[in-house]
């Protein structure tokens, strides 16, 4: 009889607890772009001055900075995520 070759074995266990991690970090890396987003959104609804409790010049200011805190979570957040996550490079 032959044998299977090693790329045809089952995932070990280390290699599907990695595999688990990757995709738990992969869905929490899009919930923060995901809420970045809406809370984009939300600023610029502030800034439009869609609600009645808060208008004129607060309105702006306010919903420049939700705007921008939303952006920073849309853009950077999730790249710097990305690299706290990155596997470590091997030495040679």
């Amino acid at each position: 009889m032959s044998e299977k070759p090693d790329s045809a074995a089952p995932l070990g266990a280390d290699e599907a607890r990695r595999a688990a991690l990757a995709r738990q970090r992969f869905f929490i890396i899009g919930l923060f772009r995901l809420s970045g987003a809406l809370i984009l959104l939300f600023g610029m609804a502030i800034s439009l001055q869609r609600f009645g409790w808060v208008q004129g010049d607060k309105a702006k200011w306010m919903g420049l900075i939700i705007s921008i805190v939303g952006f920073v979570q849309f853009m950077i957040v999730p790249r710097m995520l990305a690299r706290a996550f990155a596997t470590p490079r091997e030495r040679s």
